[in-house]
């Protein structure tokens, strides 16, 4: 149980099917949307692999277990009300930019309505953030596919890297893990061209 950000690949998509996981009214809407406002269709979806491997980049799943008031605080200190209402407000993230944040009348996991960012402006708002505390993208995982962010922040080496290379990161590394886990969900949406969702 709990909160999980995942990728979405094209068959749940695209599928009409709610009770069985399907996203096709999001789908729908979200193109009704983006037609509105004169964009293409996003119709390019990818497809999740069939077996998840560790490190191949065609997935993505983490879980937000740290507590979230030291990110909270960070962004404030930051990023202005409307950045971080961007950054942390969305419920579905797409991998093209938008000039403004969509919402839609569909229900999701945690909420009445869906409020649709693009990748391009989640990831420039996560990498001023990464910046400003010193985060060593080089050390964090650079793929998500199985709770690897989750992992190497609650389990696995991040103390040691913190006293090696010791920043306003390592002083609150729940922090930390949000910068990173936004960091790299933005990426891997432009990267694979995939919707990601809180699940």
């Amino acid at each position: 149980m709990g909160i999980y950000l995942v990728s979405v690949g094209a068959r749940e998509w695209f599928d009409a099917d709610e009770d069985e996981g399907g996203r096709g009214a999001l789908a729908a809407a979200l193109g009704e949307e983006l037609s509105r406002r004169g964009l293409p269709p996003f119709t390019s979806v990818p497809e999740e692999p069939e077996r998840v491997v560790r490190g191949a980049g065609l997935s993505f799943e983490e879980k937000l277990v740290p507590p979230m008031d030291g990110f909270a605080a960070l962004c404030q200190a930051h990023l202005s009300r409307e950045e971080y209402e961007l950054l942390c407000g969305w419920s579905l993230l797409v991998p093209f930019a938008l000039d403004d944040e969509i919402w839609l009348p569909v229900e999701n996991s945690y909420a009445d309505t869906t409020m649709v960012a693009g990748a391009p402006q989640v990831l420039a708002l996560a990498e001023r953030l990464a910046r400003a505390v010193g985060l060593p993208v080089d050390e964090i995982p650079g793929t998500c596919d199985n709770l690897d962010l989750t992992v190497w922040f609650l389990d696995g080496p991040v103390k040691d890297v913190a006293a090696a290379r010791p920043g306003p990161w390592a002083e609150d590394l729940d922090a930390a893990f949000y910068v990173a886990l936004y960091l790299r969900a933005a990426q891997h949406c432009l990267r694979r061209g995939c919707p990601i969702v809180y699940s």
